[in-house]
């Protein structure tokens, strides 16, 4: 029997039925979005980061060295959709790194009504939050006045500080300043100001360096470098085609650096089990043996101290061949006999000469301080491999035939035990480039069988070491013995006037010539004369600087407002906004928005370093920093080294002196672009693979072309990416180094025996 249509029910049947479609639709369509986000190769989630920003930026004009137009950014990179969960959420961030700006231009403003119609009150509240931050930065650009052209990286500050990202959910937090800070640092129009290069300054007294033509690598097809050095590989030092083409070794040519004209571009093998290093402080004392599987020197050196294997581990009992009872101790002793010299206060920077597995350096952080220990890749196999595994820093360098890469009368101290240096050979050539390196009024402090043994050559060389020290007007603060370790130490002073040099007799060792540049450092040959030392009161090793730490943030007195920064300010005032500026990065950002944990973290690099203003603001950390400041840039070397920390002049064309998998974390603040228009940028990203440790990370702050591209190659590496952000041109991209190696082998025939 057919059953008659009721019109109501007729009516209700047709609103379920068309209900249930637009619900199954809904339902769809929420299951696509989640589908797309979850599997979109753009969104990479980050550990304790739930938080993104509005994106209400101010935009600003700026030029670069690269504004020819080639790196126009993308549409796609700038997402305004991006889901309710993302934003508005300050998670554990401080209240100060959620506020946005009220300057928006009309399409954000479209997007954002278009995204957010359905929430007016949310829309009113951030209007009046913007409302107040706009007042507030107008407050700050009055107080540090007008805006200046050097806005590029305050662009991305407000980027990351407040805008969103189609590739991740960036930090709600401020990475760059705003007011007068935010005026100064666009790294892509950096200028020279009054600051030379070193390249230029070294240019008149070697020859110049050959340019190296970029090379397309669109594939990034990697491969495993097949060198006899394997794991251990340094490319300018294992270069035995050049080794084996020398004249003569006699001044350690040989160890000395010899890079290939075109840097490699395959990666290192990793040692046989190969595990995650052990932390700081553990490390000090003992690290992994499969990381760094050489027991040469355990055999040679046990007995002094040096390192001892046990079971899976190498131990680090804290001796030297001069302090087997510890280094502690030693360093104690040394300020006991010269208590000016005053460890972590007036003495701060130290340069370890022939430092062995640097317990010296390792145990110099107990007293604040920060030592540069350096020794060659010779005989005592891996030794400065041993150094950098245990979290303590060091160089693979000798002391040759050219000037060590660092810029004049920078070191408080220099440390020599038992280093194997022979100073008092050729009118004390090696000597006197020590004396080069000591800042006037600074310590060299020796200990050497000389000092405290008499066999006959030890004798006659003690005789030569006080003629020629007293020649080159060195005092001698005080020649002890040290009981515990039964050995003797002599420390001598730099003088801090040319007094003495005036009234000598005989000018032996002779002055240099007025026009030679003592701070040219890069591939520049020793040289037999001593220079002056400055004495007007405005130049630089006239006065000592100020105790540690206060040193840290105090304006050299040797910058004058005359000098022009390099972000173009008056120099003073370029180092104290420089300063500020990466106070916030670190502070806002880095240490929280990374998704980073630092107790991981130990061994730095800062691969462009200006002032040193990343470094200083780590300071607090448990971590040490090497600065590097490339010799085509602004020669910035001396102000690092005045505020207590440490550097080295390097040519990133070329490969750096460190053992593979040395460092934590490296930084490179618009590095790569400058590279790319200089040399092999996939060699340098093969590099930074070399150097990295596995899970290491690297944070890349460039333009949006450039972290595209690098992107793009270490995710070919299997690399995680952490992090990637982009507006208006410039990019910042966070990665962490996979343990991931290529299987097919790449010869290098130069580094093959």
């Amino acid at each position: 029997m057919a059953v008659p249509k009721h019109p109501k029910s007729d009516g209700r049947k047709s609103t379920n039925t068309c209900c249930s479609t637009v619900t199954l639709v809904a339902f769809v369509a929420l299951c696509l979005v989640g589908v797309w986000m979850m599997t979109s190769s753009s969104v990479v989630p980050l550990q304790n980061l739930d938080t993104t920003q509005k994106n209400d930026i101010i935009t600003k004009s700026y030029d670069t060295e690269d504004s020819s137009g080639e790196n126009t950014v993308n549409t796609a990179t700038l997402d305004d959709s991006k889901p309710k969960q993302f934003e508005d959420n300050p998670g554990d961030l401080p209240d100060d790194a959620t506020k946005g700006d009220s300057n928006v231009n009309s399409q954000q403003d479209n997007n954002n009504n278009n995204n957010n119609n359905n929430n007016p009150k949310e829309d009113d509240e951030t209007t009046n939050e913007s409302e107040k931050e706009t007042k507030q930065d107008e407050q700050e650009n009055n107080e540090y006045g007008k805006e200046s052209k050097y806005g590029v990286d305050s662009q991305l500050e407000k980027v990351e500080s407040e805008g969103k990202n189609d590739k991740t959910d960036a930090p709600k937090t401020e990475v760059l300043p705003s007011g007068a800070e935010s005026e100064l640092l666009s790294e892509t129009s950096v200028k020279n100001g009054s600051f030379s290069t070193q390249a230029s300054e070294s240019s008149k007294e070697k020859e110049g360096q050959k340019s190296v033509k970029p090379e397309n690598n669109k594939g990034y097809n990697w491969k495993l470098c097949n060198v006899t050095a394997g794991p251990d590989y340094i490319p300018c030092l294992d270069n035995l085609q050049a080794i084996r083409s020398l004249r003569t070794t006699k001044h350690y040519e040989h160890r000395e650096r010899h890079c290939p004209e075109n840097p490699p571009t395959c990666l290192v093998p990793l040692p046989e089990g190969y595990e995650r290093p052990i932390k700081w402080p553990t490390s000090r004392e003992k690290i992994w043996y499969h990381n760094v599987p050489h027991t040469k020197l355990a055999v040679l050196k046990g007995h002094q101290n040096w390192v001892k294997v046990d079971g899976e581990y190498l131990t680090f009992p804290g001796g030297g061949t001069q302090f087997k009872h510890g280094a502690l101790h030693y360093i104690d002793f040394i300020q006991e006999n010269v208590p000016d010299i005053a460890w972590g206060k007036r003495s701060r920077v130290v340069l370890d000469v022939g430092c062995g597995v640097a317990s010296f350096g390792g145990f110099l952080f107990d007293r604040d301080v920060l030592a540069m220990s350096l020794a060659p890749k010779d005989e005592h196999e891996a030794q400065v491999q041993f150094a950098l595994e245990r979290g303590i820093p060091a160089i693979s360098a000798v002391m040759g035939t050219q000037r060590l890469p660092f810029p004049a009368r920078v070191f408080d101290v220099v440390h020599c035990a038992r280093c194997r240096v022979p100073w008092h050979i050729e009118g004390g050539k090696l000597l006197l480039e020590l004396n080069r390196l000591l800042r006037p009024g600074g310590y060299f402090v020796w200990s050497a069988t000389p000092i405290y043994q008499k066999n006959p050559e030890d004798v006659g060389i003690w005789d030569a070491m006080k003629k020629l020290t007293k020649s080159m007007c060195w005092e001698v603060q005080a020649v002890g013995k040290d009981k515990v370790n039964k050995v003797g130490v002599a420390v001598y002073r730099k003088p801090m006037s040319n007094e003495c040099y005036e009234g000598r007799q005989q000018n032996e060792p002779p002055m240099c010539n007025e026009s030679d540049d003592p701070n040219a450092a890069w591939k520049v040959p020793l040289q037999t004369c001593m220079h002056k030392v400055p004495v007007a009161a405005q130049v630089r090793g006239s006065q000592w600087p100020e105790q540690w730490p206060s040193r840290v943030e105090k304006v050299p007195y040797w910058l004058l407002s005359s000098q022009v920064g390099v972000y173009g300010k008056p120099a003073p005032d370029d180092f104290s906004a420089d300063f500020e500026h990466w106070k916030r990065v670190v502070n806002k950002s880095y240490k929280s928005g990374l998704g980073i944990d630092w107790s991981t973290v130990r061994n730095v690099m800062d691969m462009r370093a200006i002032y040193g203003g990343f470094a200083a603001a780590l300071k607090d950390m448990n971590i040490w920093v090497m600065n590097i400041v490339s010799v085509d840039s602004p020669d910035t070397l001396p102000i690092i080294y005045e505020r207590g920390l440490f550097g080295i002049y390097h040519d990133w064309c070329e490969s750096f002196s460190t053992y593979p998998r040395s460092y934590d974390l490296l930084h490179a603040d618009h590095l790569f672009s400058k590279i790319k228009n200089k040399c092999n940028m996939t060699a340098l990203v093969a590099e930074v693979d070399r150097i990295l440790r596995p899970e290491g990370k690297l944070i890349i702050r460039d333009t949006v072309d450039i972290t595209n591209e690098v992107e793009n190659m270490v995710r070919s590496m299997n690399w995680e990416v952490r992090l990637t952000y982009s507006k208006d041109k410039e990019g910042l991209l966070c990665v962490q180094k996979s343990m991931w190696r290529p299987t097919d082998l790449e010869t290098i025939p130069y580094a093959i025996a």
